[in-house]
């Protein structure tokens, strides 16, 4: 056997067990090896965006005969009978962007919260987008907290074509998990940075979404100057799994430094004397807003 039969690649697509691998010198679609089904899986052996190394086989199709470790995923919890099951959304995203609408419909601003301490547990990247920007005239004032605290935030709109070119330099040469509120133009602006590219997106999204009886297709689209792009629907569904109380602060960006500086080292930040976050709220360093979803979450609301 040469190693011309073995290939490299990235699994671009995944549904019922059978996967897209793009090699770079084509697409071979593959299964999993029975190797690697041994034994009780708790969760995905294989997932939208592993990079993996498949066995051609005469017949055109492939097995895949390893999955190379992740750098992170985007997990999702299944509860099954024989226990919790881990669901891979994507495997080794670059980024996560985040759209939001200024208006129609407002911002959910606690759930981009919720959505961003996922990304600080799983440390990937977090983008941004602030669309529909001309609806309003306080686009900046009502995003200016995420830009400081040190998060990129690009201002769209598909009738003005602000923004949509930074937008499309940010996802190149990335692998990018897309996740928003529904209605929030993210279907339009795909398809303003490449034709046809927000209503391939839009019809993954709208089967995923039918519910669970439905089989499910994960799948990551190409973009013309390189990069993917997949739309991961189920963000509001991923819970804080194994995070505790005490370790929200470290993943809201503005309070982490200022968490050694509490008099007390088991502090909750709500009344103890000498809480450094109580003071950086007080002198207008801490937003309000951001406070209270760091309660929020801490606390387990939604």
């Amino acid at each position: 056997m040469t190693n011309e039969t073995y290939k490299r690649g990235l699994i671009i697509k995944a549904q019922s067990g059978f996967f897209t691998v793009e090699t770079g010198e084509g697409l071979v679609i593959c299964r999993l090896r029975g190797k690697l089904k041994q034994g009780r899986a708790i969760g995905d052996i294989a997932a939208l965006g592993d990079n993996v190394q498949i066995e051609l086989l005469t017949d055109g199709s492939g097995a895949i005969e390893t999955v190379e470790e992740r750098k992170q995923a985007i997990v999702r919890l299944d509860p099954r009978p024989q226990g919790i099951y881990q669901q891979v959304l994507l495997a080794n995203a670059d980024q996560a962007v985040f759209v939001f609408a200024c208006a129609n419909p407002n911002p959910k601003l606690r759930m981009l919260d919720r959505f961003l301490v996922i990304t600080e547990k799983q440390k990937i990247p977090a983008v941004i987008i602030a669309n529909k920007v001309d609806l309003v005239e306080n686009a900046k004032e009502l995003f200016s907290v995420y830009e400081s605290i040190g998060y990129r935030v690009i201002y769209t709109s598909t009738k003005t074509r602000v923004g949509l070119d930074e937008l499309k330099s940010q996802l190149q040469n990335k692998i990018s998990a897309l996740a928003g509120p529904s209605g929030v133009g993210k279907s339009s602006l795909l398809n303003e940075i490449q034709p046809g590219l927000g209503l391939a997106v839009n019809e993954i999204s709208k089967v995923m979404n039918k519910g669970r009886h439905t089989t499910v297709t994960r799948q990551m689209f190409a973009l013309d100057g390189g990069g993917y792009v997949a739309d991961t629907p189920g963000w509001k569904s991923l819970a804080l799994w194994d995070t505790e109380a005490e370790e929200m602060d470290a993943y809201f960006p503005e309070l982490r430094d200022l968490v050694p500086q509490c008099q007390f080292s088991d502090c909750s930040h709500k009344h103890e004397p000498g809480c450094a976050v109580l003071a950086a709220l007080k002198a207008g360093t801490v937003h309000p807003e951001r406070y209270d979803s760091y309660l929020r979450l801490r606390a387990g609301q939604e």
